[in-house]
């Protein structure tokens, strides 16, 4: 038996954050600190067109750009990119989406039909993941943190 779909959910060998900034105030700023502070072993990559660098790392504008495989994928960017952000991970072979966005479900008919089209892109992409609009993942033995939360 081979391993689990989720494993890179849990256990990610390496970690793309999209939305990822430098704006302190920012999710993506806050969720890409958390992962560096954190001590993951792992590589952990920006991915934001609007920036060419964070924290002195390259940054990257899709993920197709990123030249190396990506377990796992961290989503702080305004909701009606994600189905895009989702598809795009299916294709670079990313199989596992944590998507910390609000904007879905909880906002009336709209985003409950921007979360259908989400769940039918994952479906579609081969993609799984936790959200949308949640808090993160933490698994501090492998220095995981993988939220907006104050550490």
């Amino acid at each position: 038996m081979g391993p689990s779909p989720v494993q890179s959910l849990f256990d990610p060998r390496s970690i793309a954050v999209f939305g990822a900034s430098e704006k302190g105030d920012s999710v993506g700023a806050k969720v890409f600190a958390n992962l560096m502070a954190g001590g993951f072993a792992g590589p952990i990559v920006p991915v934001n067109p609007k920036h060419k660098s964070v924290a002195g790392r390259p940054c990257f504008p899709s993920i197709g750009d990123v030249k190396q495989p990506v377990d796992l994928a961290v989503i702080a960017a305004p909701s009606t990119s994600i189905p895009k952000i989702i598809s795009d991970c299916g294709e670079a072979g990313t199989r596992n989406a944590i998507i910390i966005s609000a904007g879905f479900g909880e906002q009336g008919a709209e985003g409950q039909a921007r979360q259908s089209d989400l769940v039918d892109t994952a479906r579609h992409a081969g993609v799984r993941f936790l959200g949308p609009n949640c808090v993160g993942l933490v698994r501090p033995w492998i220095g995981l943190n993988a939220t907006f939360l104050k550490s």
